[in-house]
């Protein structure tokens, strides 16, 4: 590798210093409204929705800075990686905080912490998972295909599709999707996002388990998946798509029972 410049270092700290001074700022404001949740329990919600949207930019800064480490020195940061793939991760929990990590279950038991960001638009829950979605997208490549983190964004990616699904207000779905509701547009966007993360975490799980851990958890995550979205088309009364996904998830089943005997066998015979 070609050494680096004193002037090309000199370059490249003048332009960190004043991202590194922002990701500052933003974690002394994180720590700040925690003392206050500390505190006083009303507006937590809302509180934890600004220190994910917070966070987020936390991570654009961090891989900004990764991308001029790459540009003016030639070579990746990876503490900037880490620790924009670790605001990622504490975005995601704080939105699980707000609207659960409820994968496979009725709008009705997380119904309540939908009411308590009643507030929160359709446009700002759209903007807010678009940002997140970005982010992530962002952070896969700043690391790059061979990056030793490629299986744990499965899980990444599938916590996203969770807390996209669980900000849908599905007791609104009817109405909605009426063209001439306010916020049309957005919802069917926000619906659409959410059924296209579903299948594509089932399949990545399931591709996970056939290509890396062979740990019959992820077998069934990615089943978890599919039955979560089968919900929300039984939801929709699209029955010709439920039933496509429930036959892939009998066949699924059916592997995975199938797996769990053979290695139930090749144990007992070791």
């Amino acid at each position: 590798m070609a050494k680096v410049s004193n002037e090309a270092k000199r370059r490249y700290y003048d332009k960190i210093k004043e991202y590194k001074s922002l990701v500052d700022k933003l974690a002394q404001h994180e720590n700040s409204l925690q003392q206050t949740m500390d505190k006083q329990e009303q507006g937590r919600s809302y509180k934890r929705l600004t220190l994910a949207d917070e966070g987020l930019n936390m991570v654009s800064y961090y891989l900004l800075m990764n991308h001029l480490s790459v540009s003016l020195l030639g070579i990746k940061n990876e503490g900037f990686l880490n620790n924009a793939r670790k605001a990622c991760y504490k975005s995601i929990i704080y939105l699980e905080d707000v609207v659960t990590s409820y994968i496979d279950v009725p709008y009705s038991e997380y119904e309540e912490y939908l009411d308590e960001i009643v507030e929160f638009d359709f446009q700002q829950r759209w903007n807010l998972l678009s940002k997140l979605g970005f982010a992530i997208d962002a952070l896969i490549d700043s690391y790059g295909t061979n990056s030793k983190w490629k299986w744990s964004f499965v899980e990444l990616e599938g916590r996203f599709a969770t807390i996209s699904k669980n900000m849908l207000n599905l007791k609104q779905v009817v109405a909605q999707l009426d063209p001439r509701a306010e916020g049309y547009k957005v919802y069917k966007k926000h619906l659409t996002m959410v059924k296209s993360l579903l299948e594509e975490s089932a399949n990545n799980y399931r591709q996970k388990y056939e290509l890396s851990t062979l740990r019959i958890d992820d077998f069934k995550l990615a089943i978890r998946y599919l039955s979560a979205l089968r919900r929300i088309h039984i939801l929709l009364g699209e029955a010709e798509e439920s039933e496509v996904i429930k036959k892939k998830i009998d066949v699924w089943k059916s592997k995975m029972e199938a797996d769990s005997k053979s290695k139930e066998k090749t144990n007992k015979r070791g």
